[in-house]
């Protein structure tokens, strides 16, 4: 995360730049790539609705003819019936926008995007490269004419005002300092708020940015005191667009997979030569997983052939690993259908999905003394064998009910994000599945226990330690169901259980209290 200073004094400068025809122009490359035909006369991309299509994006034509974004279909072809339609994207277009971020890094040390149409580019201190400012932003748009992408410029401090002037400003504006005077002609819409408060403000009678300036402060953070969301607030995006506050702003990094590969000086048909080639791939693999601190959950391995046939083989594996013999174990059973041909060429081993693996000095004597397979090996093996829904294993679930806290998920499902498993509770070491009823004696109302029977048998107690009170998950539990107090036993043959009371004597929910037994502890 990357915050612009708040002072402007610091020299930051920041380019701005905005395709307005964004969606349009992103299909018109697209269609040209797919050969199709391109648009000859009003065109609009439509996303579907529970009211009908609404446009989404529309070409000059279309807008020549009245259609606008946000338009139904139905209203914008009462005004244009010749309207063409094509689906719209949002998806294909946040990727195209993550790409060209990418490259705008030609200009900058980091990028970020400006969604959902724009770019923000940090170029302090680059402009000599290119000749200064003006010659910087002919650049930008001579590179983005190559590509048939319709943008405007600006350059300013801060991100807030570069926005502004590429937005509702002149086209290639260049500011240094002096913002407020500058900017003051502009309309409120430049400030980046929401609909709403663009509403409330005109309601107002602020039609420009001076008219905030000039009627103080006070009357609008008394009006806007509750709304701590920039977007919801005009003095914060005042602030930010003047340098008052800093702006935080997420730049785009671009991420190379780890990627090694072979091409063979002569094709390769027999089995065991592949073999050996996986093997060299896989050592390099893990030389580089390693260098990078990292291991593979995910490869793909791509075999191209003479005749330009490509296969590619996947694997997911259910910890992460840079253990070659491992990998080459795992694809052996993968590729006993591969068709040679005549023969293959090019070898391509890639790590599609990485996490973070420290490196480990293991203990030589410890690894003699127990020999064996280790769980995550296992179930990789499993997996590759008898396929990916075959396999499962548990998972800690956040839940203090204890028959809730566990559930059975494939290995090669990506676990979602979460607070915590609730490690502050120390569980037995064996659950039962289902809690068993047990007959106890305890000093009523909410004594402890101090006989109980179980199994045939009479336990009697010896040592006590709780309650520990759990209560229902009201948001899935009705209302009726009753308190659990658990208690750690250990009865007079140094055996220890894990037990629990289900409601208290005159809660209302029920008779007396019942008792169950839910675990064994060590």
């Amino acid at each position: 995360m990357s915050a612009l200073a708040g002072d402007l004094g610091s020299s930051r400068r920041i380019l701005s730049i905005w395709l307005p025809a964004f969606a349009i122009d992103r299909w018109r490359i697209v269609t040209r790539e797919a050969g199709g035909e391109l648009d000859s006369g009003p065109l609009v991309l439509i996303a579907d609705t529970a009211h009908g299509p609404r446009i989404e994006a529309a070409n000059r034509l279309a807008m020549d003819a009245g259609a606008r974004r946000g338009m139904m279909l139905a209203d914008a072809r009462t005004l244009c019936p010749e309207i063409s339609t094509a689906p719209s994207d949002p998806t294909g277009d946040l990727a195209f926008l993550e790409q060209l971020a990418v490259r705008a890094q030609r200009w900058g040390p980091w990028s970020a995007m400006d969604e959902p149409d724009g770019l923000l580019v940090d170029v302090t201190a680059v402009a000599h490269l290119f000749g200064g400012e003006e010659a910087l932003l002919e650049d930008v748009c001579a590179g983005f004419a190559r590509r048939d992408l319709a943008i405007r410029t600006a350059i300013a401090p801060t991100a807030g005002a570069a926005w502004a002037l590429a937005h509702f400003g002149w086209a290639g504006a260049i500011v240094d300092r002096e913002l407020e005077p500058m900017l003051a002609d502009l309309p409120v819409a430049a400030l980046r708020l929401g609909s709403d408060v663009l509403t409330v403000l005109r309601r107002l009678g602020l039609k420009r940015i001076g008219d905030i300036t000039t009627i103080g402060r006070d009357a609008l953070q008394r009006r806007f005191r509750k709304r701590k969301v920039p977007e919801a607030n005009p003095l914060l995006r005042l602030d930010q667009l003047l340098g008052r506050i800093p702006e935080p702003l997420l730049p785009v990094i671009e991420h190379h997979a780890p990627l090694t590969q072979r091409r063979l000086m002569e094709p390769i048909r027999h089995r065991t030569l592949l073999d050996q080639v996986v093997n060299d791939l896989a050592d390099d693999m893990a030389q580089l997983l390693e260098s990078k601190g990292l291991g593979a959950r995910g490869l793909e391995l791509g075999l191209w052939r003479v005749d330009g046939e490509v296969a590619v083989r996947r694997l997911e594996m259910s910890a992460a690993t840079r253990d070659p013999a491992h990998i080459c174990r795992l694809f052996a059973a993968r590729l006993d259908d591969i068709e040679a041909g005549f023969g293959i060429e090019l070898l391509r081993l890639r790590a599609s999905w990485t996490e973070p693996l420290a490196l480990a000095q293991g203990d030589i004597e410890a690894q003699a003394e127990s020999p064996g397979t280790s769980l995550a090996t296992c179930i990789d093996r499993l997996t590759v064998r008898l396929g990916p829904k075959a396999v499962s294993r548990p998972v800690p679930f956040a839940s203090h009910i204890p028959e809730r806290a566990q559930r059975w998920k494939p290995p090669l499902e990506r676990e979602p994000p979460t607070q915590g498993v609730l490690e502050f509770h120390a569980r037995p070491l064996k659950m039962l599945d289902t809690p068993e009823r047990i007959a106890v004696l305890y000093a009523s109302p909410d004594g402890y226990p101090q006989r109980f029977r179980w199994r045939g048998g009479v336990h009697e107690v010896a040592r006590v330690e709780g309650p520990e009170r759990i209560a229902p998950e009201w948001w899935r539990e009705r209302g009726s169901v009753r308190l659990r107090d658990y208690y750690r036993i250990e009865d007079e043959r140094g055996r220890r259980y894990w037990i629990y009371r289900q409601g208290i004597a005159g809660d209302g929910r029920g008779g007396p209290p019942d008792w169950f037994l839910q675990g064994l502890c060590a």
